[in-house]
């Protein structure tokens, strides 16, 4: 049997590319909201991120958001995406580590 197709993204702030389970995704919603997506599934226009501080930290300086979810991201925004992104970092570091597990 073939093996499956591993679907890749690349970090908007270190221009890596990685498994698309190994990144957090940043969504602009329908109607405008900036948040975090954990799931990956959330209706609009997403862009990923490493899940590593640094890497928010530089995508935040750049202004790669903006870019990436083709809009004007504010200030506040930023820094509420921050408090978010420190508050969900082990979360998702703890559930990267438990899908590494069931992958061996």
């Amino acid at each position: 049997m073939k093996p499956r197709k591993i679907p890749l993204r690349k970090c908007v702030a270190c221009q890596e590319m990685k498994p698309k389970k190994e990144l957090i995704r940043i969504v602009r919603t329908p109607d405008d909201q900036v948040l975090i997506d954990l799931t990956g599934k959330k209706a609009g226009r997403g862009a990923y991120l490493c899940g590593k501080l640094s890497c928010f930290q530089l995508a935040k300086k750049t202004k790669a958001f903006d870019r990436a979810l083709k809009q004007q991201v504010d200030a506040a925004i930023y820094d509420q995406l921050e408090q978010d992104f420190i508050a969900v970092e082990e979360q998702f570091l703890a559930g990267k580590e438990l899908a590494d597990d069931e992958a061996e």
